[in-house]
Order: C-alpha cells, then sequence, then structure tokens
C-alpha cells in the first residue's frame, strides 16, 4: 500500500507537442507537456455538463525519451505517475509561488499507430 500514497493514474490528450530538454554532460532528458483530461456529470437541472482539467506533466530520462517519440497533441494516453510540488520566489515582487506537475513514471498511447511497436506500455 505504500505506492497508493502519492500515485496518479490519467487519460487524457495533450494539448501540444512535449518540450524536451537536454540537461548536464550525460545528457540527461526532459520532456514536459500539458495534458487535458475530461469529466461528463448531470448538474441540478439534468443537463449533461463536460469540464476540462488542464494538467501540467513532467517525465525524465528514458521516460522524456519516450515521451519525445510517441506523444502528439491530441493523440490520447494514459500515464501513471506522481504528483510533485515545487517552489521559487518570484524575482519581481520577491514573493514565494508554488508549482505543482505530475510526474510521468510510465504512460502508454491509446491512439495506437499502425505498428505494433507503438502499443506496447511506455
Amino acid at each position: 500500500m505504500g505506492t497508493l500514497r502519492n500515485s496518479v493514474q490519467l487519460i487524457g490528450r495533450p494539448g501540444g507537442d512535449p518540450e524536451v530538454r537536454v540537461f548536464g554532460g550525460e545528457g540527461r532528458k526532459m520532456a514536459r507537456f500539458s495534458l487535458a483530461t475530461n469529466e461528463k456529470h448531470y448538474n441540478d437541472k439534468h443537463e449533461l455538463v463536460e469540464e476540462t482539467q488542464w494538467h501540467s506533466i513532467v517525465a525524465w530520462g528514458t521516460t522524456a525519451e519516450k515521451v519525445e517519440k510517441f506523444v502528439r497533441k491530441g493523440k490520447r494516453i494514459a500515464l501513471e505517475g506522481h504528483i510533485q510540488t515545487r517552489q521559487y520566489e518570484d524575482k519581481n515582487d520577491k514573493t514565494r509561488k508554488y508549482f505543482t506537475e505530475i510526474v510521468a513514471d510510465e504512460f502508454m498511447t491509446i491512439d495506437w499507430a499502425s505498428t505494433d511497436d507503438d502499443q506496447q506500455p511506455m
């Protein structure tokens, strides 16, 4: 049960192609993208309402390399990861800012391409 403490599973569509950066002499990769998830429910007037939530996703290392290769804007994916909150000090007004993101540990494409290689969990 220890893995349930900070675990996230999402199915959604990226809002854009991933932004990939390379860090350090070893060339460690980081990929970042936004993911839209949708929920539908009926309101008090029995009208169907669809709500979209946007999530900031980051992936590191080999997961980032796979994100760079397979994740594309609008192509539905499922991912598993954990929540991470970072903080920094705003240089202009010297206030502390907080940023929450999902660190992707693994993912798989759901809108599969025509090759069998694209249909494996990443």
